[in-house]
């Protein structure tokens, strides 16, 4: 029996096109266009400077492109249409639209006065998503999942890099994001914590979650992504599944850069 496939009908997990941002005279992104469809993990490579942080933040509007868009599950992000033009939304309906897209910093971000408890609760109390009981329990369920269910109570200050790196990845679970962003989440780690950390990353990848992760950890890297994408100068040089990216790439500006840290 031959078994037909379906095509992919649905909307992209993530659009971006044509994005170019600049700061004075220096331009960041030049141009780019990615597609991520849902469920895939993209993993974004490249050098200092070549613009990888700043992509993800104009993903979830923390940064504004002067020109292109960005969409998410179909929906543009702080924008709407309005003719043949682009107009930006108004704060409270873009804090709505990041309500739906996860981000992991690389500095964690955890608000120092709350529980670790009452951190994975926050955002889906002030979103209105959920009752403060209903966003504990939810809270409970995903520091377990993350490794932390022993640690409600405990405050920031008293957990290592690696433990508060995983508060931050329930957080972002907390608001059942379509996307999560990931901005270098082991580079403010000693290294003995970066292994705890990219394994709580490995089961979201594993679960069918979309993933967009900033990285220099290329054997992460080589583990769970789907595709590769390699920026240089705020542009797309290459991209592909990583067997091919990392093993054979076809660009001399991507073979330079694996050479200095593979």
């Amino acid at each position: 029996m031959t078994t037909v496939q379906t095509p992919d009908t649905r909307p992209a997990a993530l659009e971006i096109h044509d994005v170019h941002k600049w700061y004075g005279a220096h331009r960041v992104l030049d141009g780019v266009d990615l597609t991520v469809r849902p469920g895939e993990v993209t993993v974004i490579l490249g050098p200092s400077g070549s613009g990888k942080s700043t992509l993800l933040r104009v993903i979830n509007h923390l940064e504004k492109p002067e020109i292109g868009y960005v969409s998410v599950n179909g929906e543009l992000i702080g924008v709407r249409r309005h003719g043949d033009r682009l107009k930006e939304l108004g704060e409270r309906a873009i804090l709505t639209q990041r309500g739906r897209i996860g981000f992991v910093f690389q500095n964690f971000n955890l608000f120092p006065h709350l529980t670790v408890l009452d951190n994975v609760a926050a955002a889906p109390v002030a979103t209105g998503k959920l009752t403060k009981p209903e966003a504990q329990e939810l809270a409970r369920e995903l520091l377990g999942r993350v490794g932390l269910g022993e640690k409600t109570g405990a405050y920031p200050r008293h957990l290592s890099g690696g433990q508060q790196q995983r508060v931050a990845i329930a957080r972002a679970l907390a608001l059942r994001p379509g996307i999560i962003l990931f901005d270098e989440p082991t580079s403010a780690l000693d290294p003995e914590l970066v292994g705890e950390v990219l394994a709580v990353i490995k089961d979201l990848a594993s679960s069918g979650t979309t993933l967009v992760i900033v990285t220099h950890e290329i054997g992460f890297a080589r583990e769970v992504a789907d595709r590769i994408v390699f920026i240089d100068g705020g542009r797309v040089v290459e991209q592909g599944p990583p067997a091919q990216v990392l093993d054979h790439p076809q660009h001399e500006r991507t073979r330079d850069f694996l050479s200095k840290v593979l």
